[in-house]
Formats: C-alpha cells, structure tokens, sequence
C-alpha cells in the first residue's frame, strides 16, 4: 500500500516540469579524492562513464562499493567467493538483479543471492561497474566474455555494448572467434556474431585448426555443420563473382573491337582504312582494340582460306563481322564489309541460332550500359 501511495504521489511531479525544481549544480571546489583507502587510480584508462558526472561522485561510488559502508548484500560467487554490495543500488543499475533480491533469502539485515559460473574477479568488475559506471582496460582486456556474458543475463545494456565495441576494435582475434561467435548467439547480439561470422569465413583454414573449433565441434555440431556450409556458400559466389567479372570483361573487349573496326573502315588509321583517306604511319589511335583489329583485317584480306571455318583468324573475323551487323542500325551507309550482307542473311537463319545472337548483343549493351553504341550511329 506504501508502494502505491508513493507510486500516486510522484504522478504528478513527473507529469508537471514547471513543480519539478531543477537539480543544484555540482561544487567544483569539492576534493577530487575521498578520504577512504579504497583503489582509486587517477591516470588508468577507462570507458564507459557519464562525461557529465564529475571524477568525485565517481570516485565516492568507488569508496562505497570498496568498503561496503552499509551493505546489505552479500553475493556468493565461484570457489567461495563474497563481494558485499547495496540492494538499492543492484536494483536500480539491473531489473534481474532487482528480482533476484525480491526473493533471497533474508537474515537480518542480509540478503544473499549468487552469481557462479564465471570467475569471482570478473563478478567484482561487474558489480563495480554497476555502481561507477566504469571500468578499467586491464579489467575488460581480461574479462571481456564475462561481462558480455553478465551484462546480458542481468539486463545491463551499456555494459553489453561496451563489451560489443571492446571486441570489435580488438579483442576480437582468431583464437577467440569461435567463442565469442557462440556467445554472440546466445547473447543476442546480431551485430557481433555478424563479424565474428565474417571473421570466420575470411580466415577458415586457421580458425579450423584452432582449440575453440575443436570444442564447437563436440559442444555444437549443428553450428559446426552450418558454419562448413556458409563456407562454401561463399567460395560459390566468389567463384560465380569471378566468373561474371571474366564475362564482363569479354563483352567489353567485344565491345570495343565493335567501335575499333568502325573506326578503321569509316576514319581509317595507320596505314589502313578507306581508299580516300591519308594516313599517318605514326598517328596516334584512342582504339584499344585497334592495332590487334588492324593486323587481323590485313590477314582477313590475304588469306586462302578466308572461307568460314577454313582458318581460326578469318572464322574470328567473320564472327566479328556478323557481330557488328547486329548491332548496326544503319546499314545502307555502313562502310563496313559485309554489313547489309549479314543482314539479309539473318532471315534465314535458324531461330535457336537467332536467339543466340541476340543474347549475346543484348548483353554488351547492357555491359556497357547503353542502349546503342555511339559508333554505330550515321555521322
């Protein structure tokens, strides 16, 4: 009933910010050291604490918890360890931690509850942290899994995080992936296991290898037999990456030998093109393709056995032929060889044949991102 009144009391305040006086400002002039003989470092590397709670209220939290002034807690941990603490405090910093003490054991004015499993040192980081807000380097490099751990089954998500960000800049290595990876699932942190996933299948010939896999293996099969499939998942879609890369890479040599032989039988350049152009033996040619095109025309022109499939050179110019008529749109003033010739013959050719070719010439062009070619475009 206490309960409820105060519960209906405080209605109010909170619903109206003009009764709600503001809180007095911090002395600066206050000691940045309590008197106490409790551990307080004032040069060690810390993380996670309010910027905008001062070093002082920090350091008295520290004291209170060191000295256990008033405790009215006693936690039990591995190996018969104790670590004093303050109801009031464990209730406020974690929910689980405020429904444990509902139900422990009472004597006098003591309330035990226990926290096992991990080590008594890891638990005192823990419960420290829980009252300051803070931790020491030392402290998360050693027990980084613990307090991952503790953070998530008592349901304090600003340490949780904290251990997240520790591992992903650092403390996160092959030795330990497997373990941490495990631990991310079960502590539902997507973003964590995502990496260590990542991790894992960047590195899989040496984290295979390691402690942590081994004991995967006889702990979790499942995720074993999941973690191999993932990896060849991704070699096939490497493999598949690498495969459309060396597509990709024909249709734009096919491409550009398309605008290269254009600019031979249109412009000329060299010493080869049309009969009514001058050219310059040491002209300079913006045709990658050029000089290979240039010498397979001047065999094409010479060669005995230029009929289609009597010579491997003339067979591939014969097909460039054919290529470049499906993708002119101008035959009538093409100065290609043979362009409305293979136009006319597209008629007669199969269907099967038919489809092949116009796979083929819709792929370049979509390779290239263009509906028609510049080039083939009347001047």
């Amino acid at each position: 009933m206490m309960a409820n009144m105060d519960d209906n009391c405080c209605k109010p305040l909170q619903n109206s910010k003009k009764l709600t006086p503001l809180p007095p400002r911090l002395p600066r002039s206050t000691a940045t050291a309590c008197s106490c003989k409790c551990p307080v470092s004032k040069n060690s590397t810390a993380r996670g604490h309010n910027n905008n709670v001062s070093s002082t209220t920090r350091d008295l939290y520290k004291c209170l918890f060191y000295q256990g002034y008033k405790a009215d807690v006693c936690i039990n941990t591995h190996n018969g360890g104790v670590v004093y603490a303050h109801s009031n405090i464990l209730g406020m910093a974690s929910p689980a931690l405020k429904g444990m003490l509902k139900q422990a054991n009472v004597r006098g004015r003591w309330r035990t509850i226990s926290i096992t499993g991990v080590p008594h040192d890891a638990v005192l980081v823990f419960i420290r942290f829980l009252y300051t807000s803070n931790y020491e380097k030392e402290d998360m490099d050693e027990f980084v899994l613990q307090l991952l751990v503790l953070s998530h089954v008592y349901v304090v998500p600003h340490l949780k995080r904290e251990c997240e960000q520790r591992l992903e800049l650092g403390l996160l290595t092959l030795d330990n992936v497997v373990d941490v990876f495990q631990l991310a699932l079960l502590c539902d942190a997507p973003r964590l296991s995502l990496i260590c996933h990542r991790k894992v299948l960047r590195n899989f010939k040496i984290v295979s290898e390691s402690e942590g896999w081994k004991s995967m293996k006889l702990s979790h099969p499942v995720l074993e037999k999941e973690i191999v499939e993932s990896v060849i998942d991704e070699e096939n879609i490497k493999k598949e990456r690498i495969s459309k890369m060396k597509e990709r890479k024909i249709y734009l040599q096919l491409y550009e030998a398309m605008e290269a032989l254009v600019h031979i039988c249109r412009d000329g350049c060299r010493t080869i093109g049309p009969h009514d152009k001058d050219f310059k033996a040491n002209q300079p040619c913006k045709y990658t393709a050029c000089k290979g095109l240039e010498l397979l025309v001047r065999h094409f022109a010479g060669c005995k056995l230029r009929v289609p499939g009597g010579c491997a050179h003339c067979k591939r110019m014969w097909r460039l032929l054919e290529l470049h008529s499906r993708l002119c749109v101008d035959p009538d003033y093409c100065r290609v060889p043979l362009c409305r010739n293979f136009k006319q013959r597209i008629s007669k050719q199969s269907k099967k044949e038919e489809i092949r070719w116009r796979i083929l010439v819709e792929k370049i062009l979509r390779t290239r991102g263009i509906g028609i070619g510049s080039c083939f475009l009347r001047r």
